[in-house]
């Protein structure tokens, strides 16, 4: 069997899932049979089946020696919000399972192949490991650096500004770039602003998309305790303010709870601080060919702020009139 294919397929049948599972991984499942594939599953949703179980339940055949399953992830070995796929995968009589990589979350973390083999199972891991890792970035990036992923984005005028001194509002970046802006929020699990910016922008920072997703929490760091909850920003999602301002702290505490990725959308001053700090693991920005001139505050104290804080390109290419640059650590 092609192994390697197969392993492609489960990929892309848990991909359409992303932003449903989050901050669960994507998973997908396959069982197959003298090279053909009989059942197939994907994790859905969160807090329910995993994609081995509904793998399972689309099958029809009767288990026997010589099926086998593909998993993208290893099984899960515990009880959480549903039961151990390991015991699932053991009471269905399959003997041998090719797993793409290792689960990174100490819960799992190997446990679940020894389970597997405990039981008779013979298991294999390693297949496309690369292209699972990569599916499930801000997953993996979570485990095993005790940490949210970091992203921080900012919309730009031509001459790296992001606002008039004036106070005046007007958008940067075009209706094209402000729309692929609700994808990137929908990706991530929070998103995290500051005070100015609300007082300001009076920004909604949501996701505004055509797809069923779980909205990012909204983390707002300020020391003022008292808002107008009627303002936009405290709408459609939970909402958690916190008035440290010791950023390594705040992380800190952000790693705790059940985030894998952080998205940061504030001003300069906010912006900096994460970046001063070492704070950020990718960065997004929208740049306008227009320029703001005397009149904008600057982004950045100089323009080689991406060697000053190790970023290097990524990617880069137009959106409309706009040009979208990633750099990542």
């Amino acid at each position: 069997m092609n192994y390697d294919l197969l392993m492609q397929r489960a990929i892309n049948i848990s991909a359409p899932y992303k932003y449903l599972v989050k901050p669960n991984p994507m998973v997908g499942a396959l069982i197959v049979k003298d090279d053909k594939v009989l059942a197939e599953g994907a994790h859905e949703k969160f807090g329910e089946a995993h994609a081995e179980v509904n793998c399972f339940n689309s099958l029809r055949d009767k288990i026997d020696e010589d099926h086998v399953m593909i998993c993208t992830l290893e099984p899960c070995n515990h009880y959480g919000k549903t039961p151990p796929c390991t015991e699932k995968i053991i009471e269905s009589g399959i003997k041998k399972i090719i797993i793409g990589s290792l689960d990174p979350n100490p819960k799992v973390a190997g446990t679940g192949i020894k389970r597997l083999k405990d039981a008779g199972l013979e298991v294999s891991y390693g297949v496309l490991e690369k292209e699972v890792r990569e599916l499930n970035k801000f997953f993996f990036f979570k485990h095993e650096n005790g940490r949210p992923f970091i992203t921080i984005k900012i919309a730009s005028s031509a001459d790296w500004k992001s606002h008039s001194k004036d106070g005046s509002t007007t958008w940067i970046t075009s209706e094209a770039s402000r729309k692929d802006v609700q994808v990137v929020r929908a990706e991530h699990d929070a998103i995290l602003t500051g005070g100015n910016t609300i007082r300001t922008d009076k920004p909604r920072m949501n996701a505004r998309v055509e797809f069923p997703l779980i909205q990012p929490q909204k983390i707002l760091l300020s020391e003022q305790k008292k808002w107008d909850l009627s303002l936009d920003f405290f709408q459609d999602s939970q909402v958690n303010i916190i008035g440290e301002t010791n950023l390594v702290k705040v992380v800190e505490e952000l790693s705790k709870r059940d985030l894998n990725s952080l998205l940061v959308e504030a001003g300069p001053k906010l912006v900096n601080s994460f970046l001063d700090e070492g704070l950020c693991d990718e960065m997004i920005v929208y740049q306008s060919p227009d320029k703001l001139g005397e009149n904008g505050v600057s982004w950045f104290q100089n323009e080689a702020i991406i060697d000053k804080y190790g970023l290097s390109l990524k990617s880069s290419y137009t959106i409309d009139r706009d040009k979208k640059t990633v750099f990542e650590k």
